[in-house]
């Protein structure tokens, strides 16, 4: 039978791993299009794809950089909850 602090402590982890696995992807976004405002506040430039490629490229750089790691974790926590699975 399922304990309720089990499902809590399940659920609790598996959001710090979604916010770990997140965090690269949007911190690259966050400072990418801070960087680009502030190239298209200086140069008057406001067209919205000049943001919008620059920004798609940096977030498909990190994906490709980080992808062994993200996938590593998402592994790792996969076979934990299904190891544990039994003992729930």
């Amino acid at each position: 039978m399922l304990e309720p602090s089990s499902a809590v402590d399940l659920v609790r982890e598996a959001m710090i791993v979604a916010i770990i696995l997140a965090t690269p992807m949007l911190l690259v976004g966050m400072v990418s299009g801070l960087v680009i405002g502030l190239i298209q506040a200086l140069t008057q430039i406001q067209d919205q794809t000049v943001s919008f490629v620059p920004k798609i490229l940096a977030l498909v750089a990190v994906m490709v950089v980080c992808m062994p790691w993200l996938m590593n974790k998402m592994v790792d926590f996969t076979r934990k909850v299904f190891e544990n699975a039994g003992g729930l």
